[in-house]
């Protein structure tokens, strides 16, 4: 009798939990409405767009309830689906190899600030080496290409509403470079309060109160958002066939002509739509998204879908041993049929927030490297390290910024006279995170080419001409400082207490 009780309570529950939902989705249907009144006509056309693939998402969100994935039914991906950029290296490159790169398109996802680095303004404009800000090295690195093998790849950033004016407004410097710059602009979501599952907004205006409304939702956005500009069927009508995909703060995503030529020599009945660069993971990269076979396809397992009995497990470098650089390469006719039908699936990444006030909202979000799963003979390749050169923190940027590597055309390579491959280990504490607070307390970047692993904590400057070895740790405790004297030769050192240089 009791089981009969369960079992009726159970389904009253769902039908209860299912009218809740119905009445979240229509409240919500109900304010996105009021939203658009408050825009004017061309404004709400976009909005309108924006919209649909939000109400799409949140529709997604309220059904779907705890992990994506079940664990037990992950496999390691076949042998054959990631291939090693040596097999594919070792192909060579054909004579035609000009004809392979009419068909491409540079898309570098330039949405982010630089507020994790102490910077105002698009992420992009930081300079990272000799004045050159990371839109500066992705221009030059394709004029070079396309002086080199007399063509025309273009570059298409996809900015967002935070970063779409400061781009535009420098955009005019490039006019002369031998490179086809386009934009369009990643979707404008509402941020949702937490608890009313309800818009925060109060208008379609982004200042004031409404400043913090809105976000973009991640860069699974780009098939919507690139599909609904127009830009897309434009490079298509172009003779344009493959994207390659990267975030604009990875240095070492540069074009690839082997993977290029791989992508274009496939049979057209096997045409492999999607690949996706993964490298080895070393410690420094346990949170990055990895590659794993569930139900017959290839898919993007990241941190955020484990469940928690399984996090440490995803961690480990033994089971999981590669992860994703976000390079990536897609076919655009792909793109084009699974945005006109409708068939694009990306796991929802549900990213909580606190704003300024004290407020809880929630952002509905999609990762590109997850929609893998969507596209057809998908496959990934092992890239080489040097492929994934990513500046997140002034730790980074003192490496890129160091004799470790040297830049030629935009590009940047770790110099020959540095006798083995890896990065050095770089930790600057809190004193460094500033871009600005980093520069002063280096009066020149010192010479690290023999480094290992370098930690730097507190009040500490560097003098001209420095020279790390081996392991240097530098700690200033709390009302210390340490000034490191000008040609100073620090090799597997510890230095601590109080060291001050004052001129005379």
């Amino acid at each position: 009798m009791s089981l009969t009780v369960a079992a009726l309570t159970r389904g009253a529950m769902t039908e209860f939990e299912q009218k809740l939902r119905q009445q979240h989705e229509d409240s919500m249907l109900r304010e996105l409405e009021t939203l658009l009144t408050t825009a004017d006509k061309a404004e709400a056309e976009v909005s309108r767009k924006d919209f649909n693939g939000f109400k799409n998402l949140f529709h997604r969100f309220l059904q779907v309830k705890g992990p994506s994935v079940e664990w037990a039914r992950i496999n390691r991906p076949p042998e054959d689906s990631i291939q090693p950029y040596d097999r594919i290296k070792a192909k060579g490159l054909p004579n035609n190899i000009t004809e392979c790169l009419r068909k491409l398109v540079v898309v570098k996802l330039n949405g982010g600030l630089g507020t994790s680095m102490g910077c105002k303004g698009p992420k992009s404009l930081i300079s990272v080496r000799n004045e050159n800000t990371f839109l500066d090295l992705t221009v030059q690195q394709i004029e070079h290409l396309n002086k080199k093998f007399n063509t025309d790849v273009p570059l298409v950033l996809m900015n967002s509403f935070n970063t779409d004016e400061d781009t535009k407004k420098i955009l005019q410097k490039y006019t002369h470079h031998r490179v086809k710059i386009h934009t369009f602009n990643q979707s404008r979501y509402p941020r949702i309060n937490k608890e009313s599952l309800l818009p925060i907004a109060t208008s379609m205006g982004m200042s004031g109160e409404n400043a913090e409304a809105w976000y973009p939702p991640g860069h699974g956005d780009i098939y919507a958002s690139f599909y609904n500009s127009g830009l897309l069927d434009k490079l298509l009508s172009e003779g344009r066939e493959y994207i390659f995909v990267s975030n604009i703060d990875n240095l070492g995503a540069t074009v690839d002509l082997f993977i290029l030529h791989h992508l274009m020599s496939q049979p057209a009945d096997r045409r492999c739509e999607f690949i996706m660069e993964v490298t080895d993971k070393t410690r420094a990269d346990v949170k990055g998204g990895t590659l794993i076979q569930y139900e017959d396809h290839l898919r993007l397992l990241e941190i955020a879908q484990v469940p928690k009995a399984h996090v440490d497990e995803f961690k480990s470098v033994t089971k999981f041993k590669i992860f994703n650089t976000n390079n990536l390469w897609i076919s655009l006719p792909a793109i084009r049929r699974l945005q006109e039908e409708n068939c694009m699936d990306m796991e929802i990444i549900v990213n909580p927030k606190t704003l300024d006030g004290g407020l809880n909202v929630i952002q509905l979000e999609t990762a590109v490297g997850a929609a893998i799963k969507s596209f057809k003979n998908a496959m990934g390749v092992n890239v080489p390290r040097s492929r994934f050169l990513p500046v997140k923190t002034s730790s980074d940027l003192l490496l890129v910024m160091s004799n470790l590597y040297s830049l030629d055309a935009g590009s940047l390579t770790m110099s020959e006279k540095r006798e083995f491959p890896t990065t050095p280990h770089v930790k600057l504490g809190s004193s460094f995170t500033k871009v600005q607070d980093f520069l002063t307390r280096f009066e020149n970047i010192p010479d690290m080419l023999e480094l290992d692993h370098l930690t730097v904590s507190g009040d500490v400057t560097f003098g001209k001409n420095v020279s790390l070895k081996g392991t240097v740790i530098i700690i200033a405790n709390h009302g210390d400082r340490i000034d490191i004297p000008a040609g100073a030769m620090l090799e597997n050192k510890i230095v601590s207490g109080n060291l001050r240089i004052l001129d005379h």
